[in-house]
């Protein structure tokens, strides 16, 4: 087998292997540019859905580090202490006014930290059940997504056709055809629950 006959069939193998992605990253362009890409995705909304329970991780964690140091089950002296040795080894030279907010600030930070680690531990208790509700959300409010994408492409293409046709029309064909018109923005296509604008 000779060397040119090997380059011409590895060009054919790699010309039909790039072919369908080729075809379809030109089938996503198409669809960005007509504005008719669906924006809902499963990563988006485990995204949302992983930040609102970090959220309510962080309420919870707060609550419980409140209780906790109210019913005496957790010292807060312990916290103190800690951030005390921190700004005692850290902050050696600085003045008495400085080392007490450096303290107030340590003390805040390990309180703060104890809390976002609940709150972590929280959101990856919970990532399984996240991952499901991601799927089943992303599913649902994309089929609603795309119904609507759909009408307004529709739409779109009624409203083009109206224009063309007023284009060359009598006076009466132009009365009804603005009849027409008013009728379709009486019946405009309703936007989804979840994307309503506050």
């Amino acid at each position: 087998m000779s060397v040119s006959s090997l380059n011409a069939s590895n060009c054919l193998y790699d010309n039909t292997a790039n072919a369908p992605k080729k075809t379809k990253q030109n089938q996503q362009k198409k669809a960005n540019n007509n504005g008719d890409k669906n924006p809902i995705s499963r990563k988006g909304e485990a995204a949302n859905l992983a930040g609102a329970t970090f959220l309510g991780g962080l309420a919870v964690g707060g609550k419980l580090l409140l209780e906790l140091a109210t019913d005496g089950d957790f010292e807060v002296d312990q916290i103190a202490k800690t951030a005390d040795k921190l700004v005692e080894k850290n902050k050696k030279n600085a003045s008495k006014d400085m080392k007490t907010l450096y303290k107030i600030g340590a003390f805040a930070a390990i309180a703060g930290g104890l809390v976002a680690g609940f709150a972590t531990l929280y959101t990856l208790f919970k990532a399984p059940q996240i991952a499901y509700d991601s799927k089943v959300n992303a599913y649902k409010k994309g089929k609603d997504m795309d119904v609507y994408i759909k009408s307004n492409k529709a739409e779109r293409e009624i409203y083009s056709q109206i224009a063309d046709k007023a284009k060359n029309a009598s006076v009466e064909e132009k009365q009804e055809l603005k009849e027409q018109y008013l009728k379709m923005r009486m019946a405009k296509n309703q936007v989804p629950d979840f994307a309503k604008q506050k």
